[in-house]
Formats: C-alpha cells, structure tokens, sequence
C-alpha cells in the first residue's frame, strides 16, 4: 500500500460523477492510494479524503479500484509527479516508471 505521495494521501477530487477507465466514480473527495507491481498497479479511491500517510487507511472506505498496466519512461523522472491533460489521463511518474487511468 502506497499513499501516492509523500506525508499526506493525494487528495483526488471530482466536482461531478465520472468514470475511471470505464468504471464509475461518484462526485466527492477521495484519498489515492497504489499498490504498486511490476506487472500491473491498482489505483485505489478512499472515501477518506483527509489522512496521513496510509496508517488509518481502511479497505472498507474504498469507492472504487482500478487496475492499470505500468509502463516504462524513456527519460526518468527525478520528483514524483502526476499529470493530468485535456483528454482526460492522469498519470503517476517517478523514476522511469508511468502508471495512468482515464477520467471521463
């Protein structure tokens, strides 16, 4: 369990009902946490929005996960950074690793 981020879990928030890489998401604020692999990562949304680190997280709060291949960036990526562009990807980058879902 990752918190995807450092001291505080991201806060990921939508202002109305989406659908992560084809799987719906309600309106609201959600803590993003990863269980990073090297095959394939899982994209966890917390209803708890507000935590520090992952030492309350609970698997009962979970809205929804999403599981997402890696894949490998041709230059590496020194600070850990998420991305988010118009057409909807949001990707999580640090050192030569990409893991990214669609919002739509």
């Amino acid at each position: 369990m990752w918190r995807t981020g450092a001291n505080e879990a991201t806060t990921f928030t939508v202002s109305k009902a989406v659908k992560i890489d084809g799987q719906p998401l309600a309106a609201g604020s959600y803590a993003l946490f990863t269980i990073p692999g090297k095959a394939e990562w899982t994209i966890i949304f917390n209803k708890t929005a507000k935590q520090w680190g992952a030492f309350k997280y609970d698997a009962k709060e979970d809205a929804l996960r999403v599981k997402v291949k890696p894949k490998t960036l041709a230059s590496p990526v020194e600070q850990f950074t998420i991305t988010a562009d118009k057409n909807g990807k949001v990707a999580l980058m640090w050192g030569k690793t990409e893991a990214d879902f669609m919002v739509k």
